[in-house]
């Protein structure tokens, strides 16, 4: 009997530890759910982060495609122009020589027609 009494009363002694490693478990164990809400909670919020911020990325960069699309339209424009710019330049560097040749037909003509005149009032 005296073991059976001995193994009751550590019974006994150990029965407010049992009973607090129980409490301990049972608090670790909500600690442990708690974070796991947590960490949930904030991987729900990153990814809401990271579509918000993919969509912004999409929409960038198709603004970007159209932006890009908007320039090539515009370089190809001022090529057009500019190939225009030097058809015109060529033309009116021809209307100038043109313009020089007849002034100086012009003149010639002038000057011949003064020589006439001078020489008919000499007669």
């Amino acid at each position: 009997m005296g073991e059976s009494a001995k193994l009751s009363n550590l019974d006994e002694i150990l029965k407010p530890f049992h009973q607090r490693a129980s409490e301990a478990e049972a608090r670790l164990q909500r600690l442990e759910a708690s974070l796991n809400a947590r960490k949930d909670a904030g991987n729900e919020e990153h990814l809401k982060t990271i579509n918000d911020l993919q969509s912004k990325l999409e929409v960038s960069n198709a603004e970007l495609i159209s932006e890009k699309e908007k320039v090539i339209l515009v370089l190809a424009y001022a090529q057009k122009l500019a190939a225009e710019n030097e058809k015109l330049q060529y033309r009116i560097i021809h209307l100038l020589r043109a313009l020089k040749d007849n002034d100086q037909k012009l003149e010639q003509v002038s000057a011949r027609e003064q020589l006439e005149s001078l020489k008919l009032q000499g007669s």
